[in-house]
């Protein structure tokens, strides 16, 4: 299987995954107790008014019907209207979808930046001091809440000194990068312990190889070492762990982005959610979906960057 026909067909498994999403994420909305019109109309709410917005958004037709409506208009390229800002479905999404893009690219750089060097000081020392504070020390960010630790970085870091912005999203890429810094550190310090633990293990088994031997035996430098041919080997299992891991936290950015006040497809999903406004729900649910194939999709793509040996072959 040649690499372009690997790719497509990977892109092709993402038409099942999303209808699966849609179905399972339809039907458990609806379970949801409440009525979208009457939490629109308010105190508005009278009998005709609500019998009135059900016509309108076909909210009194059963649910298998519902749910056709929803898929023929998604073939379309349409998600519905939104119940609640009265606007399309899609253009609120994408209008939203950079933000979380930032959070979660920036979160997986600083998890990189945070793991590849704690991961070699403990490699290189194995059962060491060293190895013991990088394996323990690491794991309190993975244990504490996520929008506990977010706080504790306003607190410090924003409000304390005034490095960082307490809330937002900035302007232009250096206002992006300055004003994400926090929530994408409150993120990578979740997600670095794991690739940590996964690139220390890999580390360890190629610092065992014949030719890691020899090569200390010509007297190469322990750096260039660790640079040229350690990290190399040892980085494909870690860039799985990687992987697995950003598509669980694209989940958790909601959390993080409802935090930091983030206008992205997190809070604007935490905001459907409450005023049961079910289309941007559906259409939020999918656009997660498809994000975590993607990460796994650059995932396996990465192994044949990072190591001529792997082949698409079947």
């Amino acid at each position: 299987m040649g690499r372009m026909t690997f790719v497509v067909h990977r892109i092709l498994m993402l038409v099942p995954v999303a209808i699966g999403v849609t179905i399972i994420v339809f039907f458990m909305i609806h379970l949801i107790p409440g009525d979208p019109a009457r939490t629109i109309l308010g105190i508005h709410a009278t009998p005709r008014a609500v019998a009135i917005l059900h016509r309108q958004w076909g909210l009194n037709q059963p649910l298998v019907s519902q749910y056709w409506l929803f898929m023929d208009r998604l073939v379309h390229g349409n998600l519905g209207q939104s119940l609640f800002y009265g606007a399309p479905a899609a253009s609120l999404i994408l209008t939203r979808v950079p933000a979380t893009l930032w959070l979660v690219g920036y979160a997986a750089v600083l998890a990189i930046v945070i793991s590849v060097p704690l991961a070699m000081i403990a490699a290189s020392r194995k059962d060491g001091i060293r190895d013991h504070l990088v394996r323990a020390i690491p794991l309190l960010g993975l244990g504490m809440p996520s929008f506990w630790l977010g706080i504790l970085l306003i607190y410090a870091l924003a409000i304390n000194t005034h490095l960082f912005p307490v809330s937002g999203y900035g302007t232009g890429f250096g206002g992006h990068l300055h004003a994400m810094f926090l929530p994408a550190l409150t993120v990578a310090i979740a997600l670095a312990p794991v690739v940590i633990r996964s690139l220390r293990a890999s580390m360890l088994n190629v610092l065992g190889a014949e030719y890691i031997t020899t090569a200390r035996a010509k007297g190469v430098p322990a750096r260039r070492l660790f640079a040229r041919h350690v990290l190399r080997n040892a980085v494909i299992p870690a860039v799985t762990v990687l992987g697995i891991n950003i598509g669980f936290l694209i989940g958790g950015t909601v959390v993080i982005e409802n935090v930091f006040a983030i206008p992205g497809i997190g809070q604007l999903m935490i905001n459907s959610i409450l005023q049961r406004d079910f289309p941007v729900v559906q259409g939020v649910t999918l656009v997660f979906g498809v994000l975590v194939v993607l990460v796994n999709l650059l995932a396996d793509l990465s192994y044949a960057a990072l190591d001529p040996r792997v082949r698409f072959d079947r």
